[in-house]
């Protein structure tokens, strides 16, 4: 699929955040409550928007914007090998080991939640962030608006060292507990059990920091789609088998868009 035809039927933007930090480009389709599809490696790639497609075709409104990568460019191994490298080594806007705290490039996430939501009403705004991005959503928390995060196969930080961290400093955690609380909000985290680069140990911090406020959805590799000639790894994406529309992978896929639908709309 070339990159022009992933993207037709969105409307590209161009969004800075109020202290003139970041300029990115970002794809939006739909009517509805706003939810912000948030990339993995290698970037803005057909499967991606995929399911933002799905998300729109629900009756809300995705935002998809492009962190790093090139827009609508099919995922390729060599292709995730040469963005993660640049992401880790070189762009400050990510911050892969750091164990209490998220990566600066997060406070323009927010400022794209809150002007999404005052485009779109509703109750609030959902964010997915996937892989590398996957505790943004989070961590976007400490936004009003983000009303529905969730986590699919969050990897940083990065190495064995941060094994069990989630990536958020302790006034993000703690903020996102207390809204959890108090406006009876909930949030979702989903990987392949087995996946390398999303420890046990970071679920079970999930799991003991936020209890009952977090569903958790952990699949058996075995359900993922096959011939990737990759791990299994991406829930939503690269390892959604579409073949089989009872199976546990299109199962979590509807469940994220019925958990976006419920959380923001009025």
């Amino acid at each position: 699929m070339a990159a022009i035809d992933a993207l037709k039927d969105y409307e590209r933007f161009d969004f800075t955040d109020p202290a003139a930090r970041w300029t990115r480009s970002v794809w939006r389709r739909g009517s509805g409550p706003a939810v912000i599809v948030i990339h993995e490696m290698p970037g803005l790639h057909p499967l991606v928007i995929r399911f933002a497609d799905r998300v729109a075709a629900a009756g809300m409104t995705v935002f998809c914007p492009s962190l790093f990568g090139d827009p609508g460019r099919p995922a390729s191994l060599g292709y995730m090998l040469g963005t993660a490298a640049k992401a880790i080594c070189v762009r400050r806007e990510f911050d892969v080991w750091a164990r209490d705290r998220s990566s600066p490039i997060v406070d323009w996430l927010r400022a794209l939640a809150a002007f999404a939501h005052a485009e779109c009403g509703g109750r609030g705004v959902g964010a997915v962030g996937m892989c590398f991005t996957g505790n943004f959503a989070l961590a976007m928390m400490t936004e009003p608006s983000v009303v529905a995060p969730v986590l699919t196969q969050p990897s940083l930080p990065l190495g064995r060292a941060g094994a069990a961290a989630i990536g958020l400093s302790p006034g993000e955690m703690a903020c996102a507990k207390s809204r959890l609380a108090d406006e009876d909000l909930s949030i979702m985290a989903l990987r392949f059990f087995g996946d390398p680069v999303v420890p046990d140990a970071r679920f079970d911090s999930l799991k003991r920091e936020f209890g009952e406020r977090l569903e958790a959805i952990e699949l058996d590799p075995k359900d993922a789609r096959s011939g990737t000639g990759l791990t299994p790894h991406s829930v939503l994406t690269i390892h959604l088998d579409d073949a089989d529309p009872e199976g546990p992978t299109k199962r979590a896929e509807e469940r994220v868009i019925a958990f976006f639908k419920a959380r923001t709309s009025a």
